[in-house]
C-alpha cells in the first residue's frame, strides 16, 4: 500500500503577497534636460522656455516620468517646476530622478494605499521573483507594513522561503 502524498503547502494558512500584482501600468520615462541646455550645462531661460513651450507633451499621456540631468549642469528648481506645469496635465506621476527613484516613489503611493487586513495574525510570504521590474526598496516598505500585523513573513516561494520575522 503506498502513502498518500500529501500537500502540506496547500493546507497551509500561508498568504502568498505578491508585489508584481500591484505594478501599476503605464510607460516609465526618463527626460533628460540635458539636450535643453547650451553645450548640455548652460541654461538659457528664453531658449528652455520656447522649447517646452514647443514640445510634444501628449506624448507622455498616461506616463510617469522622472525629469534629470545626465551632466553636471547646475539646474534651478524653477526649470523643473516649468517642465511639471506642461507634464501635468498628461503624466500620472513627475519627479526629479533615475527611474528607480520613480518607481520606488510609485510603489511608495500604491503600498500606502493598500487594505492589509486580510494577511492580520497569518503568516505571509512575500514572493521573491518577479517578470515587473519591482524595485527593491518596495520589499522594504511591504515588510514594514506586515511587522505590525502579520504572524510571520517569509521571503521567496512556499516551496524555499527565508524565514524573516516571526511574532512571539
Amino acid at each position: 500500500m503506498q502513502e498518500e502524498i500529501i500537500n502540506r503547502v496547500a493546507q497551509s494558512k500561508l498568504e502568498t503577497f505578491n508585489l508584481e500584482d500591484y505594478y501599476p501600468a503605464g510607460n516609465r520615462v526618463l527626460f533628460d534636460i540635458s539636450d535643453w541646455l547650451l553645450e548640455g550645462f548652460l541654461l538659457k531661460e528664453k531658449d528652455f522656455r520656447e522649447k517646452a513651450k514647443n514640445h510634444q507633451w501628449e506624448q507622455y499621456q498616461g506616463s510617469y516620468v522622472a525629469l534629470t540631468c545626465s551632466t553636471d549642469a547646475i539646474v534651478p528648481a524653477w526649470a523643473y517646476m516649468l517642465l511639471t506645469t506642461y507634464l501635468s496635465p498628461f503624466a500620472k506621476k513627475v519627479l526629479i530622478g533615475s527611474l528607480e527613484q520613480l518607481e520606488t516613489s510609485i510603489f511608495q503611493e500604491v503600498l500606502d494605499n493598500i487594505n492589509l487586513t486580510a494577511y492580520t495574525d497569518k503568516p505571509v510570504i512575500v514572493k521573491g521573483c518577479s517578470n515587473k521590474p519591482v524595485p527593491e526598496n518596495a520589499y522594504i516598505m511591504i515588510t514594514e507594513k506586515l511587522l505590525p500585523i502579520a504572524k510571520s513573513i517569509m521571503y521567496g516561494e512556499a516551496c524555499s522561503s527565508v524565514p524573516l520575522y516571526k511574532r512571539k
